[in-house]
C-alpha cells in the first residue's frame, strides 16, 4: 500500500493545505491532516500540515501500515477519539516518537464515504490536558464533521487525487508486462523480450493484480485498459 503526500505534488491544489491551516486556526487545533483511502489500489494519499520533518519520518517508515488511526477509523461511521488506541501497540510505535517532533498523541479522526466507495479520514490534534481536550472537542466535532464532507468533495473534484484514486499506482514494469498480456504473449515469451526470468514476470503480475482488485491475470488486463492503465491490442 502506498503513501502520496499531495503536498510535495507540483500539480496538487496550494488551496488544500490552506484550509488545513485556517482550520487549526478557527478551532483552536495544533495540527490537521486529510487522508483519502483508494478502494482500488488500497493506497493512501493525502495532505498534512504537520511538521515536514515528522512527515518525513512517518512515510520513511511507513506507519501508515500500522497506523490505527487510519485502518481502525476507515472502517469506522463515527467520529474516533484517539484515546481508544491507549493500549494499542501500533498507536504507541507510531505516535511515540512523534512526540521527539512536537506532536502529542490527543486527537480525533473523522471519517466520510465518497462517491467512489473511497473514504476520506480527517484528523486533527491538540496539546492540552485530557478535561481541556474533552471540551473542545464537544464544542467542535460538528464543524469538523462538515469541515471533513466539504473538504473531502472538494479533493475529489481535483484532478490529483481523483486520478489518483481511480487509478491504481501501477508500476512501470507492471504496465509493460499487461500491455505484452493484451498482445497475447505468454509469460515464457514475456520474460524472453524483457530479459527476465518467467518466475519474475509472475511476481509482477500478481502484484498487478493485487493493486487492481483483479482475481486472475484476464481480469486485471480488462481493468487496465478500461482504466487506460494500457491499450488495447
Amino acid at each position: 500500500m502506498d503513501l502520496i503526500d499531495l503536498s510535495s505534488v507540483p500539480a496538487a491544489d496550494e488551496a488544500r493545505g490552506e484550509f488545513l491551516d485556517q482550520l487549526c486556526e478557527e478551532l483552536e487545533l495544533d495540527y490537521a491532516s486529510y487522508a483519502a483511502l483508494s478502494p482500488v489500489s488500497g493506497g493512501v494519499q493525502g495532505y498534512a500540515n504537520y511538521p515536514a520533518a515528522w512527515k518525513e519520518f512517518y512515510m520513511r517508515r511507513a506507519f501508515h501500515l500500522i497506523d490505527p488511526t487510519i485502518s481502525t477509523s476507515a472502517r469506522s461511521i463515527a467520529p474516533v477519539d484517539w484515546g481508544r488506541f491507549d493500549r494499542d501497540e501500533r498507536f504507541k510505535t507510531v505516535f511515540g516518537p512523534a512526540r521527539d517532533f512536537g506532536l502529542f498523541s490527543q486527537g480525533l479522526t473523522v471519517p466520510v464515504r465518497g462517491p467512489y466507495g473511497d473514504c476520506g479520514l480527517l484528523s486533527v490534534t491538540r496539546e492540552c490536558s485530557s478535561s481541556e481536550w474533552r471540551s473542545l472537542k464537544r464544542k467542535i466535532v460538528g464543524n469538523l464533521q462538515t469541515a471533513a464532507v466539504h473538504f473531502h468533495d472538494a479533493v475529489m473534484q481535483g484532478e490529483a487525487l481523483s486520478r489518483m484514486l481511480r487509478a491504481p499506482q501501477i508500476s512501470t514494469r507492471e504496465k509493460e508486462i499487461l500491455q505484452w498480456v493484451a498482445a497475447g504473449k505468454s509469460q515464457q515469451d514475456i520474460g524472453d523480450i524483457l530479459a527476465i526470468s518467467h518466475r519474475t514476470v509472475e511476481v509482477h503480475l500478481r502484484s498487478a493484480r493485487e493493486k487492481l482488485g483483479a482475481l486472475t491475470t484476464p481480469q486485471a488486463v480488462g481493468r487496465a485498459i478500461r482504466l487506460g492503465i494500457i491499450t488495447p491490442d
